[in-house]
């Protein structure tokens, strides 16, 4: 542990916490409509039930193997989390209404099964858990796509959708720093599959960094181009 993975957890579990405070105040997946404003658009089914595969298959251990307590903790935090989001999305009386599935089109499922053949094929070693546990992380490198196409789409984007993207690609951010530090500081660290998904995963959010950082330093609203 470090001060770079430990502010990476940290800020993962801040934009769940994001998230669902937005979902359970305002019992809507989608953002607020200001008068004579366009409507505003939210949450990514599609990017939640990506996530929710995500640690499903990641956590296959959280009952076999025990690492600690701390380690145990986060795992049931995400796992539970990333359902519990799935099932207010689709299943809550209130909050399923405000999803917009006409404008939430992608086709998520396109993203899978190439996850599923490249942990198949590459991976650290050819077990049931550990083609998962690379799955997971092929899946999540992508799993944000189906989000942003649909703030792209959308354009407008409300503060808490906005900080909760924000703050997945600070995650992977640290994380990336936290592999460099334990490169540097650990004889022989050398992980090129988590290496690269995090990479790849960093690189998506380039584009609404930008704009997110432009519309904080001028005060506006955060907007993405057509």
């Amino acid at each position: 542990m470090n001060i770079f993975r430990l502010s990476g957890d940290m800020t993962h579990l801040a934009s769940v916490l994001v998230l669902l405070l937005k979902i359970h105040t305002i019992k809507s997946c989608a953002g607020p409509i200001p008068l004579g404003d366009v409507g505003i658009q939210g949450i990514s089914l599609k990017t939640q039930e990506l996530y929710a595969l995500v640690f499903a298959t990641r956590y296959l251990d959280i009952f076999t193997d025990y690492i600690s307590f701390y380690n145990t903790i986060m795992k049931l935090i995400f796992l539970g989390s990333s359902f519990s989001i799935v099932w207010y999305m689709r299943r809550h009386k209130i909050v399923r209404r405000s999803y917009d599935k006409d404008q939430d089109t992608f086709r998520h499922y396109f993203l899978v099964l190439p996850c599923l053949f490249f942990a198949l094929v590459i991976n650290e070693k050819f077990t049931f858990k550990e083609v998962m546990w690379t799955f997971s992380l092929y899946l999540e490198a992508v799993a944000i796509l189906p989000q942003l196409v649909l703030l792209q789409r959308t354009r407008n984007i409300d503060n808490l959708t906005g900080q909760y993207v924000f703050l997945l690609g600070a995650y992977r951010a640290l994380y990336i720093l936290n592999w460099i530090y334990r490169y540097f500081t650990e004889p022989h660290y050398v992980h090129w599959i988590p290496w690269i998904a995090g990479l790849v995963q960093t690189l998506l959010y380039a584009d609404f960094f930008y704009y997110y950082f432009h519309s904080w330093k001028n005060n506006k609203k955060l907007q993405l181009p057509a």
